[in-house]
């Protein structure tokens, strides 16, 4: 059997592939180059695509005597990622282009070099798991509960699980440090990325200016009832449930409830407005393939670190889901993505459209 393991330069991939080298597979390392620094204006530091997270990465490959390589993705993840993460900004919708890569990077456009290299499987530092049963493979939380990433692996496919490996599923954060330490590699005590990788410091909006060389146009904050109350510095700023920024005093705290692209307004409204139970649900993808039934009872996210809560969803002759949660929710964010549970296994998930209070 043979293994392409994918390879940022941090911890968690290098444990990964030395757990698969320790199985007896032959393995090639790999790190894919997903952007130029400065095509993002910023500073070739702290992001996962650095000439030192290369390094990094190479240094563990030939450590455990992997033949290792830089594969160029800019294109696919300017067209697959960035070009999407701009477009729902423009839209007033927030993202999350972490599912978007992993979607469109490592488990499609990976997986054909995989089977180009010759390889079995692709293989990745997430923490999740992945087993087969008589009806096909399901996907499962990892066992640290603390840094259990299924939420942004819902997209898989039964083929993609059938090529795919995740060596920490069974393993803590502390577990694969200590991995690393023992082996000597370069990275064991690397800080982990907390940034999204072509925005590492948090300025989204820079960021999409930079790529776009647009300039977005003020417009008005209006309450909940349509009454003016203020300016806003343009749409790209702003997500649901924003409090901090917004640059406004109004004697009350104030949440972003809703933005609207085509009266170019953001709705402040306060927290209680910002509640629902229901959150409408589309792009969805089943991991078995098919939705559990037309109308069933789950837990769901809607935030990567959200509370699972206790739902009923509704499956439409569309494919879209309406989703009734027993208790509110605060803050449900058209881009962002809801994810179905039974249990520890991850039944699918899609992206969260217009929702009511």
């Amino acid at each position: 059997m043979k293994a392409l393991i994918a390879m940022s330069g941090g911890v968690d991939s290098s444990v990964a592939a030395y757990l698969i080298r320790k199985q007896g597979l032959d393995a090639i390392g790999c790190t894919m180059k997903l952007y130029d620094n400065e095509d993002a204006d910023i500073p070739k530091e702290n992001t996962c695509c650095s000439l030192d997270d290369i390094e990094d990465a190479r240094s563990v490959a030939t450590r455990l005597g992997m033949p290792y390589y830089v594969f160029n993705f800019k294109d696919d993840f300017k067209e697959r990622v960035i070009d999407n993460f701009i477009g729902c900004y423009e839209c007033g919708m927030t993202p999350n282009p972490c599912i978007e890569c992993n979607r469109y990077l490592k488990f499609n456009k990976l997986l054909e070099r995989s089977e180009i290299l010759g390889c079995d499987y692709v293989v990745t530092g997430h923490y999740a798991r992945i087993e087969e049963t008589p009806d096909g493979f399901i996907l499962k939380k990892a066992v640290d509960d603390s840094k259990d990433q299924s939420y942004v692996l819902y997209s898989l496919t039964q083929e993609q699980l059938k090529h795919t490996l995740f060596p920490l599923g069974g393993l803590t954060k502390t577990q694969a440090r200590e991995i690393a330490e023992e082996n000597g590699f370069i990275n064991a005590n690397k800080p982990d990325s907390q940034d999204i990788c072509f925005v590492p410091d948090g300025d989204y909006a820079k960021v999409i200016r930079h790529y776009t060389g647009k300039d977005y146009l003020p417009g008005n904050y209006v309450s909940t009832t349509g009454e003016v109350l203020g300016t806003h510095k343009g749409i790209i700023h702003y997500t649901i449930g924003q409090r901090k920024g917004l640059g406004i005093a109004l004697g009350e705290p104030r949440f972003v409830c809703r933005i609207d692209p085509d009266k170019n307004e953001v709705v402040l409204g306060t927290n209680e407005e910002l509640m629902t139970r229901n959150v409408h649900v589309k792009d969805i993808n089943w991991i078995a393939g098919k939705a559990p039934s037309n109308k069933f009872t789950c837990s769901a996210r809607v935030r990567y670190k959200h509370r699972e809560q206790s739902c009923t969803v509704e499956v439409n002759g569309d494919g879209s889901a309406e989703v009734i949660f027993d208790e509110v929710i605060r803050a449900a964010t058209p881009g962002q993505s809801c994810v179905f549970y039974d249990g520890d296994i991850v039944l699918g998930g899609g992206i969260i459209g217009n929702f009511e209070g």
